[in-house]
């Protein structure tokens, strides 16, 4: 019998970027369905029926739907074990693992996207990140007490960060601190990063990017 596929619905211009890279750093046996935004591929009943907000990244792996970018890395870093890309249950590391991870979809993005819109600060007391300048300078204390967020151990978590800041250093939209690019620099030289890039950049050349 042969092994299932996780279909990856994917677009090199998204979110879904990152996750490329983890299963390629997986090893995971995935098919991609290519959505195009500008045809509104994203917008259509089939792929609403999956995923209501019309976002990506959205996987389904057998009868199991999964959206939402911080579920997807946990998920499928748990579904292959054997790659050692997730610390397991009974791991002392598991909790730091989880925690940054979940930073990065609690505090990271909602501040980042606030900062970059230019919107009006919010009461540090009412705001769940609390303030741009304490999220950012927690991160970077983080990433300055070890190779990878875990230490010496690379991680999902690192897949997840590495894509997120080589992003929003790209654009400007995070500052690239000596911290920041250091870590950057070495997340983003793990293979999986230059396979998925390659082939995202067959995409593109097909005009499907």
């Amino acid at each position: 019998m042969s092994e299932p596929i996780i279909t990856f619905f994917h677009n090199p211009q998204t979110r879904s970027a990152g996750v490329r890279v983890l299963l390629e750093a997986l090893g995971a046996p995935y098919e991609v369905r290519f959505i195009d935004f500008k045809a509104g591929a994203n917008r259509t009943p089939e792929f609403l029926a999956l995923n209501p907000l019309g976002k990506l990244p959205t996987i389904r792996y057998r009868d199991t739907v999964v959206t939402e970018q911080v579920a997807i890395y946990i998920y499928l870093a748990d579904l292959f074990p054997a790659a050692g890309l997730a610390p397991a249950f009974d791991d002392p590391r598991r909790g730091s693992y989880l925690r940054w991870i979940a930073f990065y979809g609690a505090s990271f993005e909602p501040a980042v996207v606030d900062h970059a819109m230019k919107r009006p600060d919010i009461d540090a007391a009412t705001a769940g990140y609390g303030s741009y300048d304490t999220m950012l300078q927690t991160l970077v204390e983080q990433l300055g007490r070890g190779d990878y967020l875990l230490g010496e151990r690379f991680s999902a978590a690192d897949v997840l960060w590495g894509s997120a800041l080589r992003w929003t250093t790209g654009f400007g939209i995070v500052p690239e601190l000596p911290a920041i690019r250091a870590y950057i620099d070495r997340v983003c030289a793990h293979p999986a990063f230059a396979r998925a890039a390659e082939l995202d950049a067959g995409l593109i050349a097909e005009g499907r990017g």
